[in-house]
């Protein structure tokens, strides 16, 4: 016997009489006595999730020996509906649990439901949070073998994507991606209730790579969403979070998506990582995945920086079989351009014109344009015209951006009346002008020195949109504008008509305009700050080359104060000091000789946490003509070393020599320095670190603390003798401070390999010149020692007959009268060295600190 429970109220309706059992029939005129209520369990858990529902009001069990007929299903589906409008959705759901458990054809119970009060219920629990209801009551739907998505009419659709959107708003981020798990899971299409952008900027603007990843996997798979998503995580910088996608999304896909693969090399691009662009690259190679021409293409363009790597790409693409298209070949001339490589441009260009006449390739406005820019930025401005005729002739039509390219090329020559010809032809032509080619106009006028000009320029471009300045050309050659005779070949101006054709197309100046005009101003201060206030009364805040300009014109007057005080103005008018704002303002101070000053905004700029840059370090290591005293040494050296550590080239030479200098005086007193120019070919110019620096340096730094062992291995004697006396000047120095000489100097020359005669011969020499300048020139007592022993051998200052060298006298200095055996035969190997005591420092110090100058 099949059971059938109603649940209900006191409100609903009862079921017809010929389906009631005896005992439950109604009559006319009287009624049994009423029957205790019977409490059933449901058969399945009460969901409670957000659940406002009252509690069930009666609950009547009911016999069934056969299936209900029609009149039964409808009263079924009339009361499930009625629950469901109540917003009882619960007490909905197990009317459609006990339907299902009859076995009843779902369809025919669906056509009888009324969907707008069940959609309406559907949507009050949604307002009231009750979302735990809403699912349940789907669940039970989809048990009867029909779609959840037909409980709901095309209206209720629009309503249901309203709330689902308001709940988007108020829920967490992985309950409504669990929920749209669900809803897919029970036949709804997520795309008609919410938009997937939506969920898309919740996980980006949250850096939640794996709740996106979650999202975009629910069935069926959106390959373009995978797209979208790393290219949204890229475009907030956020790499790592695009890697994790990428990443997640190639091991749900069966086969590599190759747009996919072109986003987050894009994105690598976007966010300054090149380098893992082209691991991203290697990884598709290892797994035998060919990227298409695009990947290739977004590779290059990342890279394009490297010319050396482009070149590699280029050639993997020919061997790889996939072809170069015309795009791939303006990567490759724009990565020339950007390193300077105008001979492997010009190759290129003309490879491409190969192509194009063998119909290959269809050169576009890009191609042109490219390669203008790298015949402009080299000041080939002939050979930049000769392509403007080749783009004329292969019926491509120059652009604005093509037109700029060949007004610069004029003006970075210095030739402006050729640059206002090609702005005229511009006009001919029917192009429209902006401010950028009226700026380069005006930076033609600024790199010709023709400041006037360009005043003039730029006062009539406001005033009647360049028809005065471009039109006194002609009229008038001023008396700046000499150095460009006007050809009489020329075109006439434009008529009249044209310039008004001219002035329906206004653009303002722009920053870079007045930068340009700043830059005019020469060595006029109050001029060029007077153009800075009338650009912020315009609207146009200055920028950081605004403020640099200004702070280079304090070189021209050497007032370093003025350049420090400009540089606090910038930063009290909210805009940061960058590298070159810095550096601009060290090198003002280095030109007007407070080097002080400078090397204090060199601090000032490491603790404001910016790097700088080869110009910086330049500007800094040439700021002394001459070393006067340990502290500028020290300060000079630990900035070399701090610029080799950047990965900075410096000249060693130049510092080397102020080195030397600073060394050398030590012994400037005792006369004339000697010339140590054949010395000069000896030292170590051609190395990757220069060692004598690193040497001088590390002892510099360390100062005075502990014993001090001057190690002279790998230096020539050039080298070495500089070291030696930069210790010396150091203990010199310091002892004018107040600091005595505590422990001797211990000076190792080197190994000196038995049989080698090479070996011997240079430790020889290198002794001999050490010897010569400790003992003869500063006259100190120098003691010579083997390792292992206790017997130093004290020099003598008697001379061999036959040699100029010192000759070595075996002197006992400790309590043993043990000697070294000179013909040992177990000794391969000897650690030369010298020792200066400090008896004889001590000595030597207080009878030359009174002729030492700091």
């Amino acid at each position: 016997m099949r059971e059938l429970v109603i649940l209900g109220s006191s409100s609903i309706v009862n079921p017809p009489n010929h389906h009631l059992p005896d005992g439950h029939r109604r009559h006319h005129h009287h009624s049994p006595k009423p029957k205790p209520k019977q409490s059933v369990a449901p058969s399945r858990p009460i969901p409670t999730v957000h659940s406002r529902s009252p509690p069930l009001l009666s609950t009547v069990r009911y016999d069934i020996t056969s299936p209900p007929d029609k009149s039964v299903l409808k009263y079924y589906s009339d009361l499930a509906a009625k629950l469901a409008a109540d917003g009882r959705l619960q007490e909905f759901s197990m009317i459609i649990e006990s339907v299902a458990a009859l076995g009843v054809d779902a369809s025919d119970f669906v056509s009888l439901l009324a969907l707008k009060p069940v959609g309406e219920g559907i949507l009050q629990n949604l307002r009231d949070g009750n979302v735990g209801d809403v699912l349940e009551a789907f669940r039970e739907v989809e048990r009867l073998g029909v779609s959840p998505a037909k409980l709901v009419d095309e209206v209720t659709v629009e309503l249901f994507q309203r709330e689902c959107g308001r709940i988007l708003k108020c829920q967490e981020l992985p309950e409504i991606v669990e929920f749209m798990e669900i809803l897919a899971g029970l036949g709804f299409s997520i795309k008609d209730i919410v938009q997937p952008m939506e969920i898309v900027k919740m996980c980006v603007d949250q850096r939640d790579p794996d709740m996106a990843v979650r999202y975009a996997s629910i069935p069926p798979y959106d390959r373009m969403l995978f797209c979208t998503i790393i290219s949204e995580f890229g475009k907030r910088k956020d790499l790592d979070s695009a890697l994790t996608a990428y990443e997640a999304f190639m091991q749900i896909l069966s086969s590599p998506n190759m747009y996919m693969c072109r986003a987050i090399v894009d994105v690598c691009g976007l966010c300054g990582e090149p380098m893992k662009s082209r691991l991203i690259y290697e990884g598709l190679l290892e797994k035998k995945i060919t990227p298409n021409i695009y990947v290739f293409n977004s590779l290059m363009n990342v890279n394009a920086h490297d010319l050396t790597y482009i070149m590699h790409i280029y050639q993997n693409m020919q061997n790889l079989g996939v072809t170069a298209d015309t795009t791939s070949h303006n990567i490759i001339l724009k990565a020339c351009c950007l390193a300077g490589r105008v001979d492997l441009a010009q190759d290129m260009y003309n490879t491409v014109k190969q192509l194009e006449l063998a119909g290959t390739l269809k050169l576009d406005v890009f191609t042109y344009c490219t390669i203008i820019k790298v015949f402009a930025d080299a000041k080939l401005w002939q050979m930049a015209l000769k392509v403007k005729e080749d783009m004329l002739a292969s019926g491509v039509t120059p652009n604005t951006y093509t037109w700029s390219s060949l007004i610069s090329a004029c003006g970075n020559a210095g030739l402006v009346e050729h640059a206002i010809q090609l702005f005229e032809e511009m006009l001919l032509s029917g192009c429209k002008p902006n401010s950028q080619c009226c700026n380069i106009l005006l930076h033609a006028c600024v790199e010709a020195r023709q400041y006037d000009r360009a005043f003039r320029l730029f006062q009539s471009w406001k005033k009647n949109g360049l028809q005065e300045a471009l039109g006194d050309r002609c009229s008038s050659q001023t008396e700046d504008d000499v150095s460009e005779p006007i050809s009489p070949k020329r075109d006439p101006l434009p008529t009249s008509n044209h310039w008004n054709f001219i002035t329906k197309f206004p653009f303002a100046p722009t920053t870079t305009t007045y930068n340009i005009l700043m830059e005019a101003c020469g060595t006029d201060y109050q001029r060029a700050k007077s153009l800075m206030n009338e650009m912020k009364e315009e609207g146009l805040p200055p920028n950081q080359i605004s403020w640099s300009i200004l702070i280079h014109m304090c070189g021209a007057s050497g007032d370093a104060e003025l350049a420090v005080q400009t540089l606090k103005d910038m930063r009290m008018a909210g805009v940061q000091p960058d590298g070159i704002a810095y550096t601009t303002a060290i090198k003002v101070c280095v030109e007007s000789r407070n080097l002080q000053l400078a090397f204090s905004l060199f601090a000032e700029m490491k603790r404001y946490l910016i790097k700088p840059d080869l110009v910086t370090y330049n500007t800094l290591l040439r700021a002394r003509t001459r070393y006067g005293s340990l502290r500028e040494v020290q300060q000079c050296l630990a900035i070399y070393q701090e610029m080799r550590k950047a990965g900075y080239n410096a000249n060693d030479y130049y510092l080397k020599q102020l080195i030397e200098e600073w060394c050398e005086g030590v012994i400037q007193h005792n006369g004339p320095r000697q010339d140590r120019s054949s010395g000069q070919t000896g030292t170590a110019t051609g190395r990757p670190h220069n060692l004598l620096l690193e040497k001088v340096a590390a002892h510099l730094q360390n100062g005075i603390s502990g014993r001090v062992a001057i190690n002279l291995q790998g230096l020539t004697k050039v080298e070495s003798r500089i070291v030696v006396l930069a210790v010396l000047r150091m203990i010199k120095e310091n002892y004018t401070l107040g600091h005595p000489v505590n422990d001797d100097i211990s000076i190792i020359l080197g190994v000196d390999e038995v049989g080698a005669a090479e070996s011997a011969k240079n430790g020889s020499e290198l002794r001999d010149t050490i010897l010569k300048l400790v003992q003869n020139d500063l006259g100190l007592q120098v003691l010579a020692s083997l390792p292992g022993s206790p017997v130093n051998m004290k020099i003598s200052q008697k001379k061999h007959p036959d040699s100029s060298s010192p000759i070595l006298e075996e002197e006992r200095v400790g309590r043993t009268n043990k000697m070294v055996s000179s013909s040992s035969t177990r000794r391969p190997v000897m650690l030369q060295r010298l020792k200066i005591t400090k008896e004889s420092l001590h000595h030597w110090v207080q009878k030359r600190a009174g002729t030492f100058s700091t």
